[in-house]
């Protein structure tokens, strides 16, 4: 079997773009891969046209190994977000071909499953204004919905430091938040590597008493020095990873015990192998992993499959249940949470398949997203486009 051409279809929100990526073979198989991209969808796209005639074409899907080295090193110039992005969406694709040709769902061929489902937890639900009563009125829907978990970043347009209103505000959220779901709920906080460690170190201790499951990215990535000094200042397991797109640059991170939780993106870490690999070396450090993910159906499906197989795998995100929701009819077969939970896929590869009338509804947009921008949790995007639909 080889591979003889890949198209690209890239669908359109306010706040975020994802490009699919079609596989075809000589066989007739084709696989589908997704990544989402946020300010770098056209260099995406140029990266997998020149990558298709060095190194795609012509490959065995079932040569996957083979392929994403040749991807990573075969051009020289070190692989960044672009190139991981572009062969995560390869792999994934070649994955799913492969489900198909076997007749297998992807995590039986990784080893089989170590669960019955996976949980799941809300993302992108509080698109409301920042006060304690919408934010409770807002988690009282995701409960009701069925999670279990959820996840927020009450911080605002934080940068470094927050001033004392700021701080008792985005303190007024968690706990408004956690009246909200109770007890018994997982409440996880996002920070968006927006703090010094010492901003953190504070927020973490004021955080506390609404025990949260973790505290995501409290300083920016770049300094695990900085990461490992939060990390020693509090109690609260540690999250990071999202923006690390190769697993080599998790040693120190692993060395330095600076994270209790990692979160590689699938869709740009390389693809599904590439966080297998990652898991088990973050096994041997008694690290758990929660991948990121913030793309449509077709990036669900394929994290989930490592939700099945994967032992100290903790958790999935979740978007499409609140932010974006009609997308998930771009593929068929979306992966569902029913009761907090997703069942474990058992259509062959990675149980989804493009519908391409479909992603035709859903154009292209110029999605400019900012994290440090005003109201940037409305998730509006701040492009042409989004002015546009809030005038």
């Amino acid at each position: 079997m080889r591979i003889t051409k890949i198209e690209t279809h890239v669908v359109g929100t306010p706040w975020r773009n994802l490009t699919f990526v079609t596989v075809h073979t000589d066989e007739g198989l084709t696989g589908v891969g997704e990544t989402r991209m946020l300010g770098h969808t056209d260099a995406l796209l140029g990266y997998l046209a020149e990558a298709e005639r060095r190194h795609i074409v012509g490959s065995d899907p079932f040569d996957r190994e083979d392929l994403v080295h040749r991807m990573k090193y075969g051009d020289f110039g070190r692989a960044g977000e672009i190139v991981m992005s572009g062969i995560a969406c390869i792999e994934m694709a070649c994955w799913d071909i492969v489900g198909k040709a076997l007749g297998q769902p992807v995590w039986r061929l990784l080893g089989g499953r170590v669960r019955d489902r996976v949980k799941a937890y809300a993302n992108g639900w509080y698109t409301v204004h920042r006060s304690p009563d919408e934010f409770h009125a807002a988690a009282k829907k995701v409960v009701e919905r069925g999670y279990r978990a959820l996840k927020l970043d009450p911080f605002g347009a934080g940068r470094m430091e927050l001033d004392h209103e700021e701080t008792m505000r985005s303190i007024a959220l968690v706990e408004a938040v956690r009246d909200a779901i109770g007890p018994d709920c997982e409440l996880l906080v996002e920070m968006h590597g927006r703090f010094s460690p010492a901003t953190a170190i504070r927020l973490a201790e004021l955080l506390e008493p609404y025990a949260p499951s973790w505290l995501e990215e409290p300083v920016p990535p770049e300094n695990l020095k900085a990461l490992a000094k939060v990390s020693a200042h509090t109690g609260l397991p540690i999250a990071t990873g999202e923006r690390i797109h190769d697993r080599f640059e998790f040693r120190e991170l692993f060395e330095r015990q600076a994270a209790d939780i990692v979160q590689p993106d699938v869709g740009h870490f390389g693809g599904i192998a590439e966080v297998r690999k990652l898991a088990a070396t973050a096994e041997t450090h008694y690290v758990q992993v929660a991948p990121h993910n913030v793309g449509g159906p077709v990036l669900t499906a394929a994290t989930l499959q490592l939700g099945a197989c994967v032992p100290n795998f903790k958790i999935l995100e979740h978007f499409n249940d609140f932010a974006d929701a009609p997308i998930k009819k771009v593929a068929a077969g979306a992966p569902e949470v029913v009761d907090g939970y997703f069942a474990l896929p058992e259509r062959p590869g990675l149980g989804v398949e493009l519908d391409l009338d479909a992603v035709a509804e859903f154009p292209r947009q110029n999605a400019d997203f900012d994290l440090f921008a005003e109201d940037w949790h409305l998730r509006r995007g701040t492009g042409p486009d989004s002015r546009k639909a809030r005038s």
